[in-house]
This record gives structure tokens, C-alpha cells and sequence, in this order.
């Protein structure tokens, strides 16, 4: 593994101790080179709630980019929302804020989702 990738591994490594003290259900993204992904697990980490990612097939946009993650952001939420999640706590994983991060959760909030 890279040094970059082994920083952000230890970086949401810290920030996961913090929300697992929490009681309510985590918001964690992923991003590769060519796909977005986005789950919400319980408070414990062991089921996942609702997902989705710019995999699926009927998502119009299916590239890496940042409409492509507010398409995602949104779609999560709306599932969260049906399964009865209104509040989470959002795991970057050890990305930075900003960017596609940053687009994925201002439409999680648009669509509902408090953080």
C-alpha cells in the first residue's frame, strides 16, 4: 500500500473510535478511481441500513465526479429516510472534506438526512 493510502486508513481508523461512542448510524463513504459508494451501518457497524453507489444501473450518471456523488448522496438518503434513519453520523473515511465528499453529503442533507 501507498503512504497515502495508509495515512487515510489511520485517519478513519481515529474518527471511527469517536462515532462508535455514538448512538446512532454512520454514514461512510468509499471512492475509487472509476466508482462512488455510500452505506449507512448501524450503530454497532454490523448491518448495513442503505446503500448505494454510482455502480447500479439505473443512475443516470455513472462516472466519478461530483454530480455523479450528489446523485449517490441523494439516493442514500432517500433509502435511509424509507428505512426510518433520520440522523447519522457522517464517516469521510479519512478523506479530506471537500469535493466529491463534500457534494455526496450537502445532498444527503438537501435530501433530508441530518448529520
Amino acid at each position: 500500500m501507498s503512504d497515502k493510502n495508509i495515512s487515510r486508513l489511520r485517519r478513519a481508523k481515529k474518527t471511527r473510535m469517536k462515532i462508535k461512542d455514538q448512538d446512532s448510524p454512520r454514514l461512510s463513504v468509499y471512492r475509487s478511481s472509476k466508482n462512488f459508494y455510500a452505506q449507512i451501518f448501524d450503530n454497532l457497524g454490523t448491518k448495513v441500513i442503505a446503500s448505494a453507489s454510482t455502480v447500479e444501473k439505473d443512475l443516470e450518471n455513472r462516472s466519478n465526479n461530483t454530480e455523479s456523488a450528489e446523485a449517490v448522496g441523494k439516493r442514500v438518503a432517500e433509502r435511509a429516510i424509507e428505512n426510518g434513519i433520520k440522523k447519522v453520523v457522517f464517516d469521510r473515511s479519512g478523506y479530506k472534506y471537500h469535493g466529491r465528499i463534500k457534494a455526496l453529503a450537502d445532498s444527503a442533507r438537501k435530501a433530508g438526512l441530518e448529520f
